[in-house]
């Protein structure tokens, strides 16, 4: 075995924001004593500070072969259910990374009988598995940086602060303005319980059409994999597809970078090839 992949998400357990899944595959034969030493303080993201996470990034973003972050919008999480969507963005991101003489692991989720790599799903993964643990440093880094970016559009929720988690500030701030188009409404949670919140989501404050609620979306799949990049080669160096959209993750650009923009701002992929 040769190539190691992991995969892991961050903010399956917000109220507010995207579900963020990273993929991360390292080469075993590249990797060097140097490399093992920078990427010695990998650990579970949620047990890091924001200014390790910060640090550790651009790391993994030089070491790993490749990289894939996939988003998912409340909206769809909404529409699909949580655990599904889960799952998909999870298989969809080590998909992306996967390659012949590879191992992928995802931390605690079997990803189905029918996923065409081998795969091991290893509980609280991000504490034993380099690979695991490099994409929840990814995957918390990207949806961190998104929230505090959606936090200009919409004020007055303080997502800068909480990133979306349920907070007694986050509960106070739904109490006082309702819900924002970022907040999941189907997610079954205590905090809405007991707020007894059935409101719609409240219109953010010079917000773009994009990102209002009443805004279908398009096409009834936008995330189909023959659509999100139009590369036949996925290791071939890629163009960006899109202008960047400014609540999209802001991952640095390096070369082979490649950006695929849906309709929701807080939908997409992110892809680093080699």
């Amino acid at each position: 075995m040769r190539f190691v992949a992991g995969a892991d998400e961050a903010g399956r357990g917000c109220l507010a924001g995207p579900l963020v899944a990273a993929a991360v595959l390292f080469d075993l034969e590249r990797i060097t004593p140097r490399d093992v030493r920078a990427l010695g303080r990998l650990n579970d993201s949620k047990q890091c500070t924001e200014e390790c996470r910060e640090e550790l990034y651009p790391i993994v973003m030089r070491t790993a072969v490749k990289v894939s972050v996939v988003s998912r919008c409340p909206r769809r999480i909404d529409t699909r259910g949580l655990h599904r969507t889960n799952l998909d963005a999870l298989r969809e991101s080590l998909l992306r990374v996967a390659r012949p003489g590879v191992m992928c692991l995802s931390d605690g989720f079997p990803l189905g009988k029918d996923f065409p790599w081998p795969l091991r799903a290893v509980v609280d993964g991000d504490t034993k598995s380099a690979a695991i643990a490099a994409a929840s440093i990814l995957a918390k880094v990207t949806r961190d940086r998104y929230m505090r970016r959606a936090d200009a559009l919409y004020p007055g929720w303080d997502f800068a602060s909480h990133v979306g988690y349920s907070t007694p500030e986050h509960r106070a701030a739904i109490r006082h303005h309702g819900v924002s188009p970022l907040h999941r409404m189907s997610f079954q949670s205590l905090a809405y319980q007991q707020l007894g919140f059935e409101a719609e989501p409240a219109a953010p404050e010079e917000a773009p059409a994009a990102a209002a609620p009443e805004e279908p979306l398009a096409a009834p799949d936008p995330l189909a994999p023959e659509e999100a990049l139009a590369a036949p080669d996925p290791l071939a160096p890629e163009e960006v597809l899109a202008a960047p959209d400014p609540l999209a993750p802001d991952l640095p650009p390096p070369p082979g970078f490649a950006v695929a923009r849906l309709e929701d701002a807080s939908e997409g992929v992110l892809e680093v090839v080699e």
